[in-house]
C-alpha cells in the first residue's frame, strides 16, 4: 500500500525559457496534470509547488520531469504529449519498474523533426526497428506502426544505412477494387497510399520528397508492383498488411535482398479481404513467430496517439 498522507513538494527547472512550453497557454498542461492526478501545483518562479496525497505528488513530479527532458531536447511538447505522460505514468509504474526513462532516450532523428515514443509499445517497437531486419508492427488504429516505421526508414536512408526506401500497400480497402474506380493507374492508386506520402512530407522538406521519388530513391507503389522484384539495400514497408493474402504475403516476404529492412504494419481487426480468405497477415506471423531475427511487436488501446477518444472507440470495439 502507498503512503496516501498530504504533502507539499518543491520542483525546480533550471531553464526558465522552457517553462511557458512545459506550462502551456494559460497553464493548461499544467490544468490537466492537476485534474488528472488530483493535485493543486502553483508556479514561483523556476520552481512548481504540489501539493496532495503523496502517490499523486510523486506521480505528478514524474510528468512534469519527463516533460521538461523532452523540451530539453528539442522535443515538442503539446496536449497529446501531456496525455500520454500521464498515461505513461500509469503503465511504466506498473510494468516498467527502473526502466522508466529509457522510453524518452529513445528517439529517430529526420530532416523535419526528431521523433521519439510517446508510449511504452512504441519504444519497444522502435528498439525492435533498431535490432531486427525484419519486424511486424500489428495493432489499432493511430498507435504509430506506420508512422515510426516511415521515420525509422528515412532516418536509415539520410544516413546512409539504405539506399532507398520502398513503400507498399495492397490496394484492397473497404471492398473496392482498382479496375473499378476511375482514372488511370496513378489516380487509382493515389489515394490506398496517400498516408504514406503524408508521413513522408512530414519527415522530409517537401522539395526533397518529390526529388527522391522522382530519382526512385523513395518508390512508393501498390503490392502488386513488388512481384518478381529482388530489393537490396532498401528499406522495404508493407501497410495495411491485413489485407494481403498468404500467396500475396509470401511473394512480399521474399522480396528482401542483401542489406535489406523489412517491416510489415497491419491491424488484424481491419480486414477487408472477402469472406472465406484468410488474411497473409494473420498466417505470416503463426509461422514467423519463432525465427531468430524477427521481430512481432503488438501494440494495443493503450499505444493510441490520436484524439483521446480513439482509444476509448478501439477499447469498445475490442470488448
Amino acid at each position: 500500500m502507498g503512503n496516501n498522507s498530504h504533502i507539499t513538494s518543491d520542483v525546480e527547472f533550471d531553464d526558465n525559457r522552457l517553462l511557458p512550453l512545459l506550462f502551456g497557454e494559460r497553464d493548461k498542461y499544467l490544468l490537466k496534470i492537476e485534474n488528472n492526478l488530483d493535485v493543486l501545483i502553483k508556479a514561483r518562479g523556476n520552481q512548481l509547488i504540489i501539493t496532495g496525497e503523496a502517490n499523486n505528488v510523486e506521480a505528478a513530479e514524474k510528468v512534469l520531469n519527463r516533460l521538461y527532458e523532452k523540451l530539453k531536447k528539442g522535443l515538442v511538447v503539446t496536449s497529446v504529449e501531456v496525455d500520454t505522460a500521464l498515461r505513461m505514468n500509469v503503465t511504466t509504474h506498473v510494468n516498467l519498474g527502473s526502466q522508466v526513462q529509457e522510453s524518452f532516450e529513445v528517439i529517430i532523428p529526420t530532416r523535419r523533426r526528431v521523433v521519439s515514443p510517446r508510449t511504452p509499445g512504441q519504444t519497444n517497437y522502435i528498439h525492435a526497428l533498431q535490432r531486427n531486419d525484419l519486424v511486424f508492427g500489428i495493432g489499432p488504429a493511430g498507435t504509430g506502426k506506420t508512422y515510426l516505421a516511415v521515420a525509422t526508414a528515412v532516418s536509415a536512408l539520410l544516413s546512409g544505412q539504405v539506399q532507398r526506401i520502398v513503400l507498399s500497400r495492397p490496394a484492397v480497402e473497404a471492398g473496392e477494387r482498382l479496375g473499378f474506380l476511375p482514372g488511370d493507374l496513378k489516380e487509382k492508386v493515389d489515394p490506398y497510399l496517400r498516408p504514406l506520402y503524408d508521413a513522408l512530407y512530414d519527415m522530409l522538406p517537401s522539395e526533397q520528397v518529390n526529388k527522391r521519388l522522382l530519382s526512385g530513391e523513395i518508390e512508393i507503389a501498390p503490392l502488386a508492383f513488388m512481384r518478381g522484384r529482388t530489393l537490396s539495400k532498401a528499406y522495404i514497408i508493407l501497410d495495411e498488411a491485413q489485407n494481403t493474402t498468404i500467396s500475396q504475403m509470401k511473394m512480399f516476404l521474399t522480396r528482401m535482398g542483401e542489406d535489406s529492412r523489412m517491416v510489415i504494419t497491419g491491424d488484424l481487426s481491419q480486414i477487408d479481404l472477402p469472406h472465406g480468405i484468410i488474411s497473409g497477415l494473420k498466417d505470416s506471423i503463426e509461422k514467423l513467430n519463432d525465427i531468430e531475427g524477427i521481430a512481432i511487436n503488438y501494440f494495443n488501446e493503450s499505444d493510441v496517439v490520436r484524439h483521446p477518444l480513439v482509444s476509448k472507440i478501439v477499447h469498445a470495439y475490442n470488448k
